[in-house]
């Protein structure tokens, strides 16, 4: 393990709830009677797309800003996002008074894109990936000397995320399963510290894309990889590198790290939108398409949790994707 890195613990988390609870919504817990047969359990949702930004990514945000100094924040704000990350950033820096510079991919949906620039950010639209994009902010960094605001491998950012895992067993402390999507890590990390550190019997699972599962291989290798970037539904989860904050934390307390595939997210993104009355993006519909295609085992019966990270999807994508 790097010198560096630093080990987010539940006190963090506290922490972080104490600095963000007025500034972010507690999202409640929805009971979703109807998919509880595709599953054969007690379905349940945490609804993070009903957040203010859309996502849970405000969490984080909003929490490393404020950890900030005013010679940091002074400088003005630089991240790289697939968009969710971005839209946090800037809302939280327009509420704190801090000018925010944002680097997204040229495909970033239009919906992510156009709610950045509304909460006042300066967007930077530049290549496809996670490692394009975090070149062009290193070179904006270092040129204007922006302070750099992590979207998943960062101590605060992390604690900030988990935020939301101490509201699910506040709110369900019977829960017997929790599902997180998995991206860059970050949330991931932040929600089963929460969570295994309040309860340690709760099952914690996070599901990645199949064609870039970048924390499956590094548990293989048992240290941070990079993979290739393959084709996904799941946009706000196309990050090639593995976060070394992150990877100790997932590998402590995420009991199963699994994938899913476009077809299944396809079918979960349409049972969550019909059956759970809720409209997610694919991104957050991942964890019950691993739970459909069989990739990690619901036992029958139990109190499944499914973390829906957002909502932001670009009307003629949903279109296309339910039709």
């Amino acid at each position: 393990m790097a010198a560096d890195v630093r080990i987010v613990n539940i006190g963090d988390i506290k922490n972080a709830l104490g600095r963000i609870r007025e500034k972010v919504r507690h999202t409640p817990m929805l009971r979703a009677d109807k998919i509880d047969s595709s599953v054969d359990a007690e379905v349940w949702l945490k609804p993070e797309n009903l957040q203010i930004t859309g996502s849970f990514k405000i969490r984080g945000a909003m929490n490393k800003i404020l950890t900030l100094t005013d010679e940091e924040r002074a400088k003005g704000i630089i991240a790289s996002s697939s968009g969710n990350h971005a839209q946090g950033v800037a809302y939280a820096s327009k509420m704190l008074g801090v000018k925010a510079i944002l680097v997204l991919p040229e495909n970033a949906p239009k919906t992510k894109i156009e709610g950045s620039k509304e909460l006042g950010a300066e967007v930077v639209l530049y290549g496809f990936d996670s490692v394009q994009r975090y070149k062009k902010l290193y070179e904006l960094k270092d040129q204007y000397g922006y302070t750099m605001v992590h979207s998943y491998n960062d101590p605060e950012l992390i604690a900030g995320q988990g935020t939301s895992g101490l509201e699910i067993i506040e709110d369900l402390p019977d829960v017997d399963t929790v599902v997180v999507p998995l991206g860059g890590g970050g949330l991931l990390a932040g929600v089963a510290v929460a969570l295994k550190e309040s309860n340690p019997k709760v099952r914690v699972v996070g599901v990645e894309p199949e064609h870039i599962a970048r924390y499956s291989e590094s548990r293989k290798a048992g240290k941070p990889v990079v993979v290739e970037m393959g084709p996904t539904l799941a946009d706000g989860l196309m990050i090639t590198q593995t976060g070394e904050h992150n990877l100790p934390l997932i590998d402590k307390y995420v009991d199963e790290v699994v994938t899913a595939s476009d077809p299944f997210i396809r079918k979960a993104l349409e049972a969550i939108i019909f059956k759970g009355k809720t409209l997610v993006e694919p991104s957050a519909a991942i964890g019950l398409a691993a739970a459909l295609e069989g990739t990690f085992k619901v036992r029958k019966g139990e109190k499944i949790c499914f973390y829906l990270s957002g909502g932001n999807i670009d009307p003629d994508k949903l279109v296309s994707l339910i039709s």
